[in-house]
């Protein structure tokens, strides 16, 4: 039979990456807010973001949001839907060959966030006063009144009141939608 006859000393200490891991809180989760459907289909929207904390930041302090995950990945409930953000990555095995990457802004878009609000001005005096920077002033369209801001990685966001259109007014076609 033998004795372990091991001193403090003799025995190393735990990686300094383990022991954070084991002292780290656990993140905060709000489970009554998941997008977690019972049936059917829930719509989300994933961006990709430079700096979790900032769009956080403004899509719950500017836009009124709920955090519903801090990070990894981060999820904002927007009144009825869902912001999820998390910065770009390398292919994984579930999407082999596409990488996840930062939205480069500039003056091109094909897919924008809409927001329709019950008072467009208030929305618009509201978030401003808070940081968000809109391109122009909220503009009266007959069928609605719209404008438009950039989050914080430069996404651009519709923000829209129907007025005309709830009487049945459409809006006015562009000569380039029409037929040649």
């Amino acid at each position: 039979m033998t004795t372990d006859r091991r001193t403090l000393a003799d025995v190393r200490p735990m990686p300094l990456e383990w022991s954070n891991l084991m002292t780290e809180p656990a993140p905060r989760i709000d489970f009554a807010n998941l997008p977690t459907p019972d049936e059917g289909v829930l719509v989300t929207l994933f961006i990709t973001v430079r700096k979790v904390a900032t769009s956080r930041d403004f899509y719950s302090r500017v836009l009124g949001g709920t955090i519903v995950m801090e990070e990894n990945p981060c999820i904002v409930r927007l009144s009825n839907s869902w912001i999820i953000m998390n910065p770009g990555g390398p292919p994984t095995p579930d999407k082999p060959g596409i990488s996840v990457i930062e939205y480069q802004a500039g003056n091109t878009t094909s897919i924008f966030l809409n927001l329709r609000v019950a008072d467009i001005q208030a929305c618009y005096e509201e978030w401003k006063a808070k940081g968000a920077e809109f391109v122009t002033p909220p503009i009266d369209r007959e069928a609605e009144i719209r404008c438009y801001m950039r989050d914080p990685d430069g996404y651009l966001i519709e923000v829209g009141q129907s007025t005309g259109l709830l009487h049945g007014k459409l809006a006015k076609k562009r000569p380039e939608d029409l037929p040649s």
